[in-house]
């Protein structure tokens, strides 16, 4: 395995590619509204990306035919954009999306509520958040990563939501997908040792009811097995000198 350590003005192109990326976040979640077709949401994060002079790098990325994964309720991940999947009132959809900014590249997703949502999926989507957050506390040059990877368990694991264990974060930098893999879940090793410099795409996929899931016949949609919803948060982030990970794909 070889993990990528960058160096200062690779980081430095790394923040502003995931500045964008954030920027492009939040305009896509004020635009989300019923009625609007996944497509619709494509084409809005391909000119928001595009007009920040970056390339989407999800568009064609294996095959993938659109700028951006729109999974609605029970779509986990990687929901291929299209005209006749109409969002409705009472959806929780999520966004995955990243750009490259001069050969950089930057992840995050965000799952919203559209219009008014059950207070069970508002629970769903701020734990899977939170589950984030506890993992990334760990997230600190000298620690392992089996660290970040124990804590997200161990933060959902009290509320009875199933994590999806098919699926997992990354590290990120001059490719979308790079070493190493990183889990939502305990590891039965310790992985690797965290230093600065490190750029990881941490993602917590968290379920509903079970964590078991279903991959689709067009090579990309994953559906929860049980049908029920699905949350989605994830973000890049930088391992530093002084303890504290730099989230970067938050403005």
């Amino acid at each position: 395995m070889s993990v990528s350590v960058k160096s200062a003005k690779e980081i430095e192109l790394m923040r502003t590619s995931c500045k964008i990326l954030a920027e492009v976040h939040e305009e896509l979640g004020k635009a989300l509204r019923p009625g609007m077709s996944t497509l619709d949401v494509d084409i809005l994060a391909e000119r928001l990306i595009r007009e920040h002079d970056c390339i989407p790098n999800f568009l064609h990325y294996n095959g993938f035919p659109g700028s951006v994964c729109v999974s609605i309720n029970d779509e986990v991940v990687h929901g291929i954009p299209k005209k006749s999947r109409i969002i409705k009132e009472g959806d929780i959809v999520s966004l995955d999306c990243g750009c490259i900014y001069k050969g950089y590249h930057s992840d995050a997703a965000r799952t919203y509520g559209v219009g008014e949502i059950s207070p069970e999926l508002e629970k769903l989507i701020e734990e899977t958040k939170n589950s984030f957050y506890a993992g990334i506390k760990k997230a600190v040059a000298g620690n392992h990563l089996n660290d970040i990877c124990t804590a997200i368990e161990d933060y959902i694991t009290p509320f009875g939501y199933g994590i999806v264990r098919e699926l997992t974060g990354h590290g990120i930098g001059t490719c979308l997908h790079e070493d190493p893999a990183i889990p939502n879940f305990a590891m039965n090793k310790k992985g690797i040792r965290l230093v600065p410099g490190m750029t990881l795409a941490i993602e917590p996929m968290i379920n509903l009811g079970r964590g078991d899931v279903i991959f689709h016949d067009d090579g990309w949609t994953c559906t929860t097995e049980d049908g029920l919803p699905s949350a989605h948060y994830e973000n890049t982030i930088l391992i530093t000198e002084d303890g504290e990970p730099e989230i970067l794909t938050i403005l």
